[in-house]
């Protein structure tokens, strides 16, 4: 589940050189502010990424990880739609523009895009990235306040990444509400904490009461099978630490792994995965363990060995978040 190799070359090239000038320990402080606040645990009304030393502490520290995990939740989305490509895209709290660069990754060609977001000194810094990725060219940068306000036009597709957690209970209905009534398909991605997980199931209702169908990670527009408190539905992304990350926030691991929680569901008819790989796969001596999310509603265990054949070999390379089983011809 992670983003074509090309794409986050591309942004990664972007963003080195934001921090010259700014003193690490100044950038290091921002990011742990920054890291409280993308977590969800203090709903604002002022935007997050004050100031231009905010928004490049946080482009180089968090926007490689959102862009992977929105790209992982775009992916699975695309699985579900094959046909389809949007032909608009409105990117809500986008701030430095992290969904807008999954989005021209997932499908290729230039589209009318929009990013909405209320703190400016994030917009003009991704105008400034955008303005190297030729799909982003004509990208429009937007100041809005995103809550009880929110105009959206009308479009195909809407992104909302790592933004209900800083709104009021209120403004995420607002804003959830707003985006099922404007697109044709809506991506909701928050990060994978038990918080987060109920922030994505709360607008997961609300999408399918406007009706919606879920495209992915489930593979039915039902009830989720957890039972709340018990447990949260997350994935996870794979994201390479580059030296400008390691200068903001350090880290001896080539690597991070960005937990996430994410919904997709759309207008039109979807094609959801039979089942979902909901935990990491338990590879052992001749069997490999999945836990799956099916198509009734439930959680269950399936266990694949070598007297599966080629399917055992698939087992072995699935990875979690994937649908079950591959695709025939995989």
């Amino acid at each position: 589940m992670n983003a074509p190799a090309s794409a986050t070359d591309t942004l990664r090239t972007a963003l080195a050189g934001l921090l010259a000038g700014l003193p690490p320990k100044q950038a290091a402080q921002a990011v742990d502010r920054l890291i409280a606040n993308y977590r969800g645990r203090t709903p604002t009304h002022a935007p997050v990424l004050r100031d231009r030393s905010d928004v490049a502490a946080y482009a180089a520290y968090r926007m490689p990880a959102t862009f992977e995990a929105v790209c992982a939740a775009l992916d699975a989305f695309a699985d579900a739609v094959p046909q389809w490509t949007p032909a608009s895209h409105v990117d809500i709290g986008g701030g430095t523009g992290a969904a807008t660069w999954a989005v021209s990754a997932t499908w290729d060609g230039e589209r009318p895009v929009t990013v909405l977001d209320w703190a400016e000194p994030a917009l003009a810094l991704g105008r400034e990235i955008a303005a190297t990725n030729p799909a982003l060219k004509s990208a429009e940068w937007h100041r809005s306040r995103i809550g009880a306000a929110l105009t959206i036009e009308s479009t195909d597709l809407v992104t909302i990444s790592y933004v209900l957690g800083e709104l009021t209970e209120a403004d995420r209905t607002v804003v959830v509400d707003a985006a099922a009534a404007a697109a044709q398909a809506v991506v909701i991605i928050e990060p994978g904490t038990p918080d987060g997980y109920t922030r994505v199931i709360d607008a997961r209702d609300r999408l399918i009461a406007a009706g919606f169908r879920i495209a992915a990670p489930c593979p039915h527009s039902a009830a989720c099978p957890i039972v709340p408190g018990e447990d949260w539905c997350h994935f996870s992304a794979r994201v390479s630490r580059s030296s400008l990350h390691r200068q903001v926030k350090g880290g001896s691991l080539p690597y991070e792994d960005e937990k996430f929680s994410y919904v997709a569901a759309a207008r039109f008819p979807v094609a959801p995965a039979p089942t979902r790989v909901v935990r990491k796969p338990q590879i052992r001596k001749g069997q490999v363990l999945l836990d799956l999310c099916g198509p009734d509603e439930s959680l269950h265990r399936e266990t694949v060995t070598k007297r599966h054949g080629p399917l055992y070999k698939a087992a072995r390379d699935t990875e979690w978040g994937d649908g079950w089983p591959p695709p025939e011809g995989t």
